[in-house]
């Protein structure tokens, strides 16, 4: 506050603030500084504007066009932009004999607050605070993908995006799977999670893809979400509820009864395995299904013939899984290594 500053010191309050949390809700000490101004921002159209408005704030925009004249670009180390230079000046100004606090930009107004800082440190007598208003939570960033999304797909936006489908979109998200699979195998972290993101843009297309449907079959984003975390809290009785549990051997149990509680009396053991994953990815899940229905996973001798390929492969599987071995996993490891060491023969 003004009083509490020493004599010839002026105050400078900047309020930071994000996009990705709904316009007026800040917090308490950032309201403080508000309500106290005077406060000046550089955009008209902030979002915080009517919600500081109906709180009978006043904010003042000021523009570098009303700054000193004549700054040179390379006022500041390093180089600068001469209009935030400007813009700081103007700004350092206005808090001359008192307090001023400047109303951020969601996107933090970095060049602005380096011009202003370099002019503080040269000038000397002014108190330079910080306050959060709001600031982003784990998992704010996809708020931009949605965003992003929108713009994709609406008026103006980009022609090959707004004309995707489901069956389209399909195939890339087989393909974008097997690349994040790539990048775990190849142990590749920075890949992974460049194809992680990959994959998660295919799902939030489908959302987008889905909320365009003007009847009951539509669903959007968020009801994705809702419906994954409404199944991770039912599956986990043991974490959101008073079932108690030994260890993961438990976990898994209580998890596939939950599962054939949820599908019902009438489902099948093999109702819900994909029959268009990889034939050594479906015989493994087909065998894992049918151990724990306790139907035996042996090929009847009399429906096929012991010297054929298809009936020793799905014999490797199950040895490969009894060894506590992933049989896709092991054949693509050995593919790769062919990749890598076969050379080409000469001509």
């Amino acid at each position: 506050m003004d009083g509490d500053l020493p004599a010839g010191m002026d105050r400078i309050v900047l309020v930071a603030n994000t996009h990705r949390v709904a316009p007026g809700l800040l917090s308490w000490p950032a309201w403080s500084e508000l309500q106290q101004g005077p406060v000046y921002a550089a955009d008209p159209h902030h979002p915080q504007l009517p919600f500081l408005e109906m709180a009978d704030v006043t904010v003042e925009v000021l523009s570098a066009d009303d700054g000193p004249q004549g700054l040179r670009v390379g006022y500041l180390a390093g180089g600068g932009d001469m209009s935030q230079t400007a813009l700081a000046h103007l700004f350092r100004e206005k808090a001359r004999g008192g307090q001023a606090v400047w109303l951020a930009s969601p996107g933090g107004d970095p060049d602005f607050v380096r011009a202003l800082g370099d002019l503080v440190a040269r000038e000397g007598g002014v108190e330079m605070e910080v306050v959060y208003g709001s600031y982003d939570m784990a998992g704010a960033r996809l708020l931009d993908l949605v965003s992003t999304m929108d713009r994709l797909r609406s008026a103006g936006g980009c022609p090959w995006d707004a004309e995707q489908t489901h069956a389209s979109l399909a195939p890339y998200l087989v393909e974008e799977t097997y690349e994040a699979l790539e990048a775990i195998e190849t142990g590749d972290l920075a890949a992974l999670r460049d194809e992680l993101g990959d994959v998660l843009l295919q799902v939030v297309f489908h959302a987008r893809v889905a909320q365009e449907r003007e009847d009951e079959t539509g669903w959007t984003i968020d009801d994705v979400a809702a419906r994954i975390v409404e199944k991770l809290v039912r599956r986990h009785p043991h974490v959101f509820g008073d079932v108690r549990v030994a260890g993961s051997a438990e976990v898994v149990a209580n998890w596939e009864d939950i599962k054939a509680a949820e599908r019902g009396d009438d489902a099948g053991p093999f109702d819900h395995v994909p029959l268009g994953q990889p034939a050594l990815a479906l015989a493994a899940a087909l065998q894992r299904k049918a151990e724990k229905a306790g139907v035996s996973a042996a090929l009847d001798p009399s429906s096929t013939s012991p010297d054929t390929f298809g009936p020793r492969m799905w014999q490797l599987v199950a040895e490969c899984r009894a060894a506590g071995l992933d049989p896709e996993a092991e054949l693509r490891a050995v593919a790769r290594t062919f990749r890598d060491q076969a050379q080409p023969t000469d001509a």
